[in-house]
């Protein structure tokens, strides 16, 4: 798995989820536990995690929704 996007913004977790998956890019929100239980105040982003082999479509995707400095550089 390669992280490729990490953040507090709660609307771009669901709306990258959605994206991926909708491309059948299986996707992993990871630190979504860690995020409850720091009472959802930002002190634990969440990171958006995709197979390697999917990385690139990924992060094409991404590119292509207007998002490209929401990628973390690998």
């Amino acid at each position: 798995m390669v992280e490729i996007v990490r953040t507090s913004d709660l609307v771009l977790v669901g709306f990258l989820q959605s994206l991926l998956e909708n491309a059948n890019i299986p996707v992993l929100v990871a630190d979504s536990h860690m995020s409850a239980l720091e009472g959802m105040i930002g002190a634990f982003p969440r990171r958006i995690l995709v197979p390697d082999d999917h990385e690139a479509q990924a992060r094409r995707l991404i590119r292509e929704a207007g998002l490209d400095a929401e990628l973390r550089h690998g």
